[in-house]
């Protein structure tokens, strides 16, 4: 493999020898797993190893969602544990540290460069998708969410037990609970009540030491961390404690499409201008993407603007008439619904389609794909814009922005209340993403995504280049699967977390002082060498 994929794909690639896992190895972890769970919640039927390929590889694949990762590593990977009680979690982490063995944690499988289920040193894999119940408190106006749960479940058991409560995450039903709140995952009430994080009054997680802890027995400062610093680096997070907030019962939604021959480049330039300015209660997301035109096929770009609105439709047309009257919005473009129903419109169900798809779980792989991530903290001028527009038109596959503003209440959290430190001074986060279907157009794809990104570069945040902690991107820096360097730490970390950084690596420390949760871009103790 040349050097370009061979960085990106380091889980993938690099491999330790046959022998690196021995016999007495696996066979002391299986054996220290039965002795620290009992009778009445049995841990052999949710451990799954090799030896069963089918049973294993199905494990192994059905949360994998990025199919740049759907082959095990056979030489490094001893078993998956998909744990169904408490007591899985804590002997599968002290039977791990004990023989050691790295562990790897996955709650959805959404991450972007499988971090939490890929390593090229002996390794396991805890799997939380059974741990996923949902409890709602109409009267408290809270809830408690297992790690495992999908976010499509979280919002279903809110809009059972209430029709006015909600949470501020973000829109993929698929995504598991416990890494997207634990990264500071956003969604389209962020401008109204911030992100996941900010929500959060209580958890459990189970420590280096198998210990149970929740807020009172953790501390204030290892709180703080798993808000936004990754549950990862700290310890294996089990549920989280949420403030539900207030939406009212129709919501307004519009998605309006605008090519650049329809004039797509002065509509977005001037989003720019106002999408943090409008009242909070109105979330307008732009999505660049490329497209067929009309004329000979030849392709071009279409910016989508998805709007989701806390009002009536009525009011959102003022609204609008008033700051973007260019998008000229219509009133038959506006559809009123549920907060639930508006969920299926982020993800592009067709209207009428059953609120019960968002309880499906895939069994399998979605596409190829890689994500990467900027802040913008002054509009791109046009340009600009038009630079970016040249650099989509060279990719042959699918590819796309979502350009998501901030302003309202993340100009407010200081960005050292939580771990997540994207607050005051941004106007838009990037997502880049593109898709392909063929394995051998990886290295290409690859290759185009970074030369994008170079692109923007003058037109985003600096020293650090700052990036989204949940949209992975191992670009932006990473150790070995085995080895944890401070310096190389600091590069991916201040990107991450930027003035949070040491803050996080003082907690890992005490702890975590030997760094036994750790994966290619993890928080390092700050006595590690």
């Amino acid at each position: 493999m040349k050097e370009a994929l061979s960085i990106l794909c380091l889980v993938l690639l690099v491999s330790v020898s046959e022998a690196a896992i021995t016999k007495p190895h696996y066979d002391n972890f299986i054996r220290c797993l039965s002795s620290r769970t009992n009778a009445e919640n049995p841990i052999n039927d949710a451990i799954f190893t090799a030896k069963n390929t089918t049973a294993f590889l199905s494990s192994y694949v059905s949360y994998t969602k990025n199919k740049r990762f759907t082959s095990p590593n056979y030489k490094t990977l001893m078993a998956i544990v998909t744990a169904k009680h408490v007591s899985h979690v804590q002997a599968t982490v002290v039977c791990a540290k004990s023989n050691g063995i790295q562990l790897r944690i996955r709650s959805g499988g959404h991450d972007y460069e499988g971090l939490s289920y890929m390593s090229s040193v002996p390794f396991v894999i805890l799997d939380m998708f059974n741990l996923r119940s949902v409890t709602v408190d109409v009267s408290s106006k809270k809830a408690w969410v297992q790690a495992g749960a999908t976010l499509g479940e979280l919002n279903t058991k809110i809009n059972n037990a209430s029709k006015t409560l909600a949470f501020p995450a973000g829109v993929c039903a698929t995504v598991g609970a416990g890494g997207h709140i634990s990264g500071g995952g956003y969604g389209n009430l962020m401008r109204k009540y911030g992100i996941t994080v900010d929500h959060v009054v209580d958890a459990q997680i189970v420590d280096v030491n198998g210990k149970l802890l929740n807020r009172a027995t953790m501390g204030e400062d290892l709180f703080w961390a798993i808000r936004g610093g990754g549950g990862g680096s700290f310890g294996v997070i089990l549920s989280w404690k949420l403030n539900l907030v207030e939406v009212p019962r129709i919501m307004t939604v519009f998605r309006v499409n605008k090519t650049l021959e329809q004039g797509g480049t002065d509509v977005l330039y001037k989003w720019q201008l106002v999408s943090t300015k409008l009242p909070e209660t109105l979330f307008i997301r732009a999505m660049p993407q490329v497209v067929n035109g009309t004329r000979n096929g030849k392709r071009t770009i279409a910016v989508v603007f998805y709007a989701q609105f806390m009002g009536q439709a009525d009011e959102l047309m003022a609204i609008m008439n008033q700051s973007l009257p260019e998008l000229g919005l219509k009133r038959e473009d506006c559809q009123e619904m549920s907060w639930l129903n508006t969920t299926l419109f982020w993800a592009d169900y067709p209207a009428g389609t059953p609120t019960s798809i968002l309880l499906d779980r895939p069994s399998s792989p979605g596409d190829f794909f890689k994500s990467k991530s900027d802040y913008v903290k002054k509009p791109i001028p046009k340009e600009g814009i038009e630079k970016l527009w040249a650099a989509m038109l060279k990719f042959n596959q699918v590819v796309w922005m979502q350009w998501n503003p901030y302003g309202g209440v993340m100009d407010r959290i200081p960005a050292t209340a939580t771990a997540f430190p994207h607050r005051k001074g941004n106007l838009f986060k990037i997502q880049y993403f593109t898709t392909w279907l063929d394995a051998n157009s990886t290295e290409a794809s690859l290759n185009m995504m970074r030369e994008f990104y170079e692109v923007a570069e003058p037109y985003v945040s600096s020293n650090p280049r700052e990036a989204f902690f949940n949209y992975r991107d191992m670009d932006v820096g990473n150790n070995p699967s085995g080895q944890t360097n401070v310096d190389e730490a600091k590069i991916y970390g201040s990107k991450y977390f930027l003035g949070n950084l040491k803050r996080l690596m003082e907690v890992k420390a005490k702890y975590d002082p030997e760094n036994f949760f750790k994966n290619e871009q993890s928080i390092p103790p700050a006595r590690v060498n």
